[in-house]
């Protein structure tokens, strides 16, 4: 898999899980545990993206 649709996989599953986030925000079901384990993923993602852009960028 090239650079870029590496890029392009992590920034679907960011915005995927952003929206998972913004549901279980909104959704009184949800527990604490359950949106810091979301924020902790949508996190890892991104910093993963930071990475890859600043390779890239090398």
């Amino acid at each position: 898999m090239s650079l870029q649709a590496h890029l392009g996989e992590l920034l679907s599953k960011h915005r995927v899980l952003e929206a998972q986030l913004a549901e279980a925000i909104n959704h009184p079901a949800s527990t604490d545990a359950e949106i810091a384990e979301l924020k902790r993923k949508k996190l890892r993602i991104k910093d993963e993206i930071t990475r890859l852009q600043h390779q890239q960028a090398a």
